[in-house]
């Protein structure tokens, strides 16, 4: 039964939850916790703060799964959760979440076909110097570029966690991108 439940999509792996079946959530948990801990690092630097925020989601979308409409999709209200669980981990931290770059040069797929050593170091250079550039935007900023280039989300998905107008997305996508060229430049 499991086995054929792991082949099922998302959303009707929550409607089975929903209906009962408790036991079939974890395969949602296998499915997105690698995902939400990357999320998460592109916030956090803390591994125990990390992990806390990855235990959270769950937690609250294990707790909350009757609110989940399986008319929509499983990861944006998953994602949205996340969203949540991080703006608090931040508030706590007391940290600065008001400072985020062109990622079109740095997709993460283009780093996969080469698996050279020179190819390597200059894939850890961008990510360090992608990693610098997006601490230093605002959230507002940073967390769609994050979801679309990292998370590899759409601007619907986007607009549906971060609860905002899917034109507002790409502008501050493009924003981003602006604000990243310029600290580049610094």
């Amino acid at each position: 039964m499991r086995e054929e439940v792991s082949q099922e999509n998302d959303e009707k792996i929550a409607f089975l939850v929903q209906s009962g079946k408790v036991e079939v959530f974890s395969i949602l948990i296998k499915r997105y916790e690698d995902k939400i801990k990357r999320y998460s690092r592109k916030f956090l630097s803390d591994k125990e703060d990390i992990n806390d925020v990855v235990q959270n989601v769950f937690i609250k979308a294990y707790e909350n799964i009757q609110s989940f409409d399986t008319k929509r999709k499983f990861s944006s209200w998953l994602y949205r959760i996340a969203h949540n669980e991080l703006v608090n981990a931040l508030k706590k931290k007391k940290k600065n979440p008001l400072l985020l770059f062109d990622l079109d040069i740095f997709f993460p797929q283009q780093f996969h076909a080469d698996n050279s050593i020179e190819r390597e170091i200059d894939r850890q250079d961008a990510k360090e110097i992608i990693d610098k550039c997006l601490d230093k935007l605002a959230l507002k900023y940073r967390e769609p570029i994050i979801l679309y280039y990292f998370e590899e989300l759409n601007y619907k998905e986007i607009a549906d966690i971060m609860r905002i107008p899917i034109s507002t997305v790409g502008i501050r996508i493009k924003r981003a991108k602006e604000l990243m060229k310029f600290i580049l430049k610094k």
